[in-house]
């Protein structure tokens, strides 16, 4: 007899990522290329700082 057993995850990266990628697009909307290029900077560099909620 074969069982599944399904967990929940701790932590899922793919929907981490998924969410992280949502909220820069959200962010660079609109934006000229030297916006976007300025915005991932300071995203890169801790300026600003990505909020993600589960």
């Amino acid at each position: 007899m074969k069982t599944e057993i399904n967990r929940q995850k701790k932590f899922d990266s793919v929907l981490y990522f998924r969410k992280i990628k949502e909220q820069i697009a959200k962010e660079l909307v609109g934006k000229s290329f030297q916006e976007q290029k300025d915005y991932i900077q300071k995203v890169l560099s801790g300026e600003i700082k990505l909020i993600i909620s589960f």
